[in-house]
Order: C-alpha cells, then structure tokens, then sequence
C-alpha cells in the first residue's frame, strides 16, 4: 500500500469539507491557468487542462470559477498570468525523502517559506539531485474502487500503456509513463469506468515503511508545507503497513 498516495486520498476528501477548501481551490484555479496559458482555452486540443479542470470539478470549484481562471490563463481577459515552477529537494523525520513542487510568481519568497517551514517542523533541505534521483516523472491516474475492480481497470488500460495498478483501499492508482497517461485515461472513459484525478506526478522508484509515529511527524511537516500558497505539490517515499494505517485512522 503506497502510504502517500492513502494519505493523499484521505486528504482530498477532507478538503471539500474543512477550512483548506479555499487554499485547495486556489491552487486548483491556479493549475486550470497555467494548462490554458500552455495549450490555450480549447478544451479539444488540451489535455492538460481537460485533466485540470476535471481535477477541479472533482473538488467541487464553482463552473464559474473555473470558466474565469481558462481564461484568464489564455490571456482572453487582458491580464498577465507568470508563474515559476520550482522544484525543492529535502528530508523529513527520519529520512523520509520529499519532493517540494512549488509554482509561483514570487522564487524569493517561495525559497524562504519552504525553508522557514522545514526547518521549523523537522525537515532539512537538501542538495539539488540528491533526492530526486530516487524519483522518475510517471502519469498517475486515481480511479474510485466502488462500482468497479481491478480486473476492470486492467482489462481497459493494459493496452493503452498502464505499467501497474494498484488497490489503495477506497481507490485504484493506475500508473504510466508520463507520455501515456492521456491514453490511459482516455481508455478507461471508453470503458465506461470514472476517474477522479489523472496527473502527472514523481513517483518513488524505492519505498520506505514508516512506523506510526514517524507518519504523524511526516504529515505535520507535509501539512505546513500545503499550508503555503506556493507550495503546490508534495511527493514522498514513505510507505504505510496495513497496521500502520488502521492505527493512524483510528486516530481520526
């Protein structure tokens, strides 16, 4: 069981509902921009933004919402969109290997949160490559277990490019080459099978368990750092056991 991508899940549900909705639709909006400033207003001929804007609609963002933010990414309203992705490199309690996906229009000031924020809840930076090598680019698509099984999900993709699936629980994770996760999505909705996410995302090539309390000390530090309007995506290592995980939701 991938701990993060469990975690993610948790965490997505949560947001629809607690006071991070506002923070979890601005860097929703903020993604349906760039896509349009990339690939243009078009739906048809921008996959990018159908995954965005399919991302926000999952999280309940206002039509309205994201009508505007198309846009004003495809430069239809007269106003400057510019953001910078940045990448940060780090190290969590006890090792735990981070990835900082930042996008923002200020570098100096996202440079100086994220280091404020590791530092103040037991992280460390680290050296640029040192902990990204342990990484590689790959399509991640999340698609609800009710209604459907893995069998399902591996008869529509497996010809499409899907390298794996994999059973988190509430949700199967269908992972592929960057490249091929636009197939792959595309393939499932020709199967009649929803998905609610379809992103490309770092995935660890080596993953390493993690006991209860270094989760909890893992997630307070990944809490911080969502907390950030720069920050905006987070990618882990760390895995959870089965016990690990019922422990933590009990918690809850």
């Amino acid at each position: 069981m991938s701990g993060h991508s469990k975690w993610a899940t948790t965490k997505h549900k949560k947001a629809v509902i607690d006071q991070r909705r506002a923070k979890s639709f601005a860097k929703l909006i903020k993604n349906i921009e760039v896509a349009a400033k990339m690939g243009g207003a078009d739906l048809s001929g921008n996959p990018t933004l159908v995954d965005a804007v399919q991302k926000a609609k999952k999280t309940s963002v206002p039509n309205d919402n994201i009508d505007r933010a198309i846009k004003r990414g495809a430069g239809l309203t007269g106003e400057s969109i510019e953001y910078t992705t940045i990448m940060y490199e780090g190290y969590g309690p006890n090792g735990v290997a981070l990835l900082i996906e930042c996008l923002t229009d200020n570098k100096n000031r996202a440079a100086a949160e994220v280091r404020t924020l590791m530092s103040r809840n037991g992280g460390t930076m680290a050296d640029p490559g040192s902990v990204a090598y342990n990484f590689a680019r790959k399509g991640v698509i999340v698609v609800p277990s009710e209604g459907t099984t893995e069998d399902d999900i591996l008869a529509a993709v497996l010809d499409a490019g899907a390298e794996e699936v994999n059973d988190e629980g509430d949700t199967f994770e269908v992972i592929t080459e960057a490249s091929d996760m636009v197939a792959a999505r595309t393939a499932l909705q020709e199967a009649g099978i929803d998905y609610d996410s379809a992103d490309a995302a770092f995935v660890p090539n080596l993953k390493v368990e993690v006991d209860a309390d270094t989760a909890r000390k893992v997630f307070r530090l990944i809490d911080a750092l969502e907390d950030s309007d720069d920050v905006q995506n987070i990618y882990s290592n760390f895995d959870l056991s089965a016990e690990v995980q019922a422990e933590l939701e009990a918690e809850d």
